[in-house]
């Protein structure tokens, strides 16, 4: 089953033509520097009555993550704003998290638009543009992260921040100590999967490997919903192929009677379950029940375990190797990682509706 490719360095790197690679062998570095950046974030807000992370693709994710991690610390409502406009709740007791690696997002500078008329009290993260222009222009504090990288390779930074500036505003506590044990782990997690690995020694590389031409459908449950989804999203942005994400125990409500007569089209698909050894019993009774049943329907099935003892590890070594993964598996397909041709190429496209300028004319004149 091994082929060569993803057990020579070289041609790794000649596929690898932008480096995509180094960012997940770098991820401790870059985890690493978040935290030390995220360090001189300052808190001068009341508590809120609410919470509402607006951002967008890779951006965004860091909110999904930051809501997992904190649904069973936080007390307070917390929402993943992917719109042009914040929920109609949003107003003076809102903290509006305002979240675009690039700061040129449209949707996100929209959002950022409607919360400076709501009142909300506003923090940003971004490395530079329109965002953290206006956020000077308007005295709205913010975060200025490192930029020049692809935004899903800014993770680090996009959700780091997030994690400190609730711990800053004593909305959570645990942060730092879970952050320090992520460190230490993603180390290891980075070395066990690096390129000079050799594949039968190599999680991701034998994950890309078994996926092969397959759609992966990925599955999660609890803290790891949204790493789950960001599976997806890497299987979508760096192996450029389609990919999808479901969770447990909603999934077993729906999803599991797609496969039913799914028939030879069931070998179009690998299921990856995300695994811990601390899951709940009820959530373990159900991934071993479904696995039992989509056995009996042929389907190719794979786990992922999740290493580490606190929840932020899991979820962060969880994502490492995902993102390994996604990359080996452009690599094997023989695709480069890092280019978006298709958003840019949207991107560019939808310039024509002047819908960016509308937004910015608007922050010239609040």
């Amino acid at each position: 089953m091994v082929t060569p490719l993803l057990d020579n360095v070289d041609r790794i790197n000649a596929v690898d033509k932008s480096g995509m690679l180094n960012f997940c062998v770098n991820s401790p570095k870059h985890y690493r520097e978040a935290a030390e950046i995220a360090a001189k974030i300052t808190v001068n807000y009341p508590k809120p009555d609410n919470i509402i992370v607006a951002g967008m693709g890779g951006s965004a994710i860091g909110g999904d993550l930051l809501k997992d991690w904190a649904k069973n610390k936080l007390t307070i409502p917390i929402e993943v704003n992917r719109e042009y406009h914040l929920p109609a709740y949003a107003g003076k007791k809102t903290l509006a998290l305002i979240t675009s690696y690039s700061g040129d997002t449209e949707e996100t500078l929209s959002a950022f638009l409607d919360a400076l008329k709501r009142k909300c009290m506003i923090y940003c993260v971004s490395s530079g543009g329109a965002l953290l222009k206006y956020a000077e222009k308007h005295k709205v504090p913010y975060l200025q992260v490192p930029g020049g990288m692809p935004p899903r390779a800014a993770l680090p930074y996009m959700l780091v921040p997030l994690l400190v500036y609730m711990e800053k505003a004593g909305l959570v506590k645990g942060v730092s100590e879970e952050l320090n044990e992520a460190l230490t782990l993603l180390e290891k997690i980075s070395k066990d999967n690096s390129p000079a690995k050799p594949a039968k020694e190599n999680f991701a590389k034998t994950l890309a490997l078994n996926i092969g031409e397959t759609v992966p459908v990925v599955y999660g449950f609890g803290t790891y919903r949204s790493v789950a989804q960001r599976f997806k999203q890497q299987f979508n942005e760096n192996s450029k192929i389609p990919a999808k994400w479901e969770f447990f125990p909603e999934l077993n409500h729906n999803e599991i009677m797609g496969w039913e007569n799914s028939g030879d089209s069931g070998k179009c698909f690998s299921i990856i379950f995300i695994r811990d050894k601390d899951e709940p019993v009820e959530i373990k009774s159900r991934i071993e029940t479904t696995k039992q049943i989509m056995t009996k329907m042929g389907l190719r099935m794979f786990e992922v375990s999740t290493q580490g003892k606190s929840a932020l590890a899991k979820m962060l070594s969880t994502i490492v190797v995902g993102d390994f993964t996604s990359i080996y598996l452009a690599v094997q397909h023989g695709v480069d990682p890092t280019p978006v041709k298709t958003i840019n190429h949207l991107k560019e496209t939808l310039k024509e509706n002047g819908v960016k300028e509308k937004i910015i004319s608007e922050l010239e004149k609040i």
